[in-house]
């Protein structure tokens, strides 16, 4: 007898075990953030002095003004002076407060355009109360940032715990489960985004809020509790940043065409409801940007990159855009560190990832199950995401004659989304009963084993010789980031042990469309 919308929920057991390897991938995982958060040198992280400077606008009372309109302080290019000249030719402990710095430099530097105002202001907000928590003004300006990348790295720092739950809860399978939050681990750009000054860090977590609730409501929860709590999530997420904006329509196909869904009526009532829902939480900016703007987003480097011509027989070319825009993209979802991405996996690397993770989940995730409904809805959030953004670069590119806009981290709001269907394809392997209880391990090891990779590359790369004596002086600094590192693989070590030691999927596994669990 098929469920009903409201039916009981089931709540499987979290087993022991389960609970220790959940928790050990989540302490890694703090432990990563922590690492990127002081290994990365001052504004090195992708736009992160134009993100502290539109988060201090806020601080030090500046209204928000238009996109294009706003200026870089002189405060805080002169921060980016210091950081600039390093730590050989001034010591981290000489770095001037931000108190110090705004009277030595007032003012704004009228020819330096901080595009940041494109996006909507909730990220900068929360991390303008933060610096006034902190007391940021008497604090060194580097201080001051690193205090935004450690409340960002805490932001996202639930990303495991939102891929267990999306997994555990279609799978129905303990040992996926965590083995799909541990899959975090293994993107380094990930956790190095995350734990800089950035508007990304929230957009993840809120995609990964909006992809679990999206699998609740697949899998026959679709009570009203469910459905406002995703109205709220997916408004939050769009007023966040306009990667979040692919995640409308898909919450509406799951709502309208999602396994689960009660007769057409009601469900036409649920997916008005939570859209009506998510446009008063944060869909009324985009309407405002249509309306006083012409556009859905506006262009902040408009001022920066002025319209311009191919020149006479160097028209644009379809194999440099692909090879560009392409390229860019698979190098910055794996690992891409620093502005100038000089610190970079190799391609060695980051391709044969590519071309294995897309390729098992395009042969293996869409198979005829109980799930493949949902498999496919969950798809369509990655996919819009890099048709929308190939669609701006490509208007960018016969605008400016530049390749821009196509960044890997675009698609890490929808990563949960990409882990559950890694888990559905991984678990359809056709593999023998040894090899298949040796993977989960293997893939625990190889995600931690990708997270020491990356922060290993930037560390070589981005600040040879000077250690981690960019945020103190002498040898403290270096000190407790080695703790963090070795606190990081034992966690990781005791993750890989404690899945071994998980239970496979639960009796009552997904195998037809009535045993979907609530």
């Amino acid at each position: 007898m098929t469920r009903g919308p409201d039916a009981p929920v089931v709540r499987p057991r979290v087993g022991r075990s389960e609970r220790l390897a959940l928790g050990m991938v989540v302490v890694a995982f703090a432990f990563v953030l922590g690492l990127w958060a002081v290994l990365v040198p001052p504004f090195q992280a992708p736009d992160e002095k134009a993100h502290f400077d539109t988060a201090m606008h806020l601080a030090i009372g500046d209204r928000w003004v238009g996109p294009g309109d706003q200026r870089f302080l002189n405060a805080v290019q002169a921060a980016a002076g210091q950081a600039a000249a390093g730590t050989d030719t001034m010591s981290a402990s000489s770095r001037a407060t931000v108190q110090e710095l705004r009277t030595a430099h007032p003012g704004i530097d009228v020819g330096a355009v901080d595009q940041m105002t494109q996006h909507p202001p909730t990220a900068y907000a929360l991390q303008a109360v933060v610096l006034r928590l902190v007391g940021f003004e008497h604090l060194r300006w580097d201080h001051a940032l690193l205090a935004l990348r450690l409340f960002d790295a805490l932001v996202v720092l639930p990303l495991p715990v939102l891929a267990w739950a999306a997994v555990r809860r279609l799978t129905r399978s303990p040992r996926a489960a965590v083995v799909g939050a541990a899959a975090v681990l293994a993107v380094p750009e990930l956790a190095s985004i995350a734990a800089s000054v950035t508007n990304d860090a929230l957009t993840m977590t809120l995609g990964g809020v909006v992809t679990v609730l999206l699998v609740r409501t697949m899998t026959r929860d679709r009570r009203r509790r469910t459905l406002v709590l995703l109205g709220i999530a997916l408004g939050a997420l769009v007023i966040t940043k306009g990667t979040g904006l692919p995640a409308v329509p898909v919450v509406a196909l799951a709502l309208l065409v999602g396994p689960g869904a009660p007769a057409w009526g009601r469900r036409l009532v649920e997916t008005l409801g939570t859209l009506l829902l998510a446009g008063v939480v944060g869909g009324w900016w985009w309407v405002r940007n249509l309306l006083v703007y012409g556009t859905l987003q506006p262009d902040g480097y408009a001022a920066i990159r002025p319209p311009q011509s191919f020149p006479r027989g160097q028209g644009p070319d379809l194999l440099t855009f692909v090879d560009v825009s392409w390229g860019t993209v698979i190098r910055t979802f794996w690992g891409s560190f620093g502005v100038n991405a000089f610190a970079a996996l190799s391609p060695w690397l980051v391709v044969p990832l590519t071309l294995v993770t897309v390729g098992v989940v395009v042969v293996w995730a869409f198979r005829r199950s109980a799930e493949r409904r949902a498999a496919v809805l969950l798809a369509v959030f990655p996919v819009l995401l890099l048709v929308a953004q190939t669609l701006t670069s490509v208007r960018g590119y016969l605008t400016t004659t530049a390749v821009v806009g196509t960044q890997g981290r675009y698609l890490f709001p929808a990563v949960v989304a990409v882990v559950v269907l890694s888990a559905l394809a991984w678990r359809r392997l056709p593999l023998g009963g040894r090899a298949r209880r040796l993977l989960p391990v293997v893939v625990v090891a190889g995600a931690g084993a990708l997270a020491a990779t990356g922060l290993v590359t930037a560390r070589v790369r981005l600040v040879p010789g000077a250690g981690y004596a960019v945020w103190s002086d002498g040898h403290l600094g270096a000190l407790a980031t080695g703790v963090l590192a070795l606190l990081a693989l034992a966690a990781t070590a005791l993750a890989v042990v404690a899945v071994a030691r998980t239970p496979s999927p639960l009796p009552g596994a997904l195998d037809d469309p009535d045993r979907l669990p609530r």
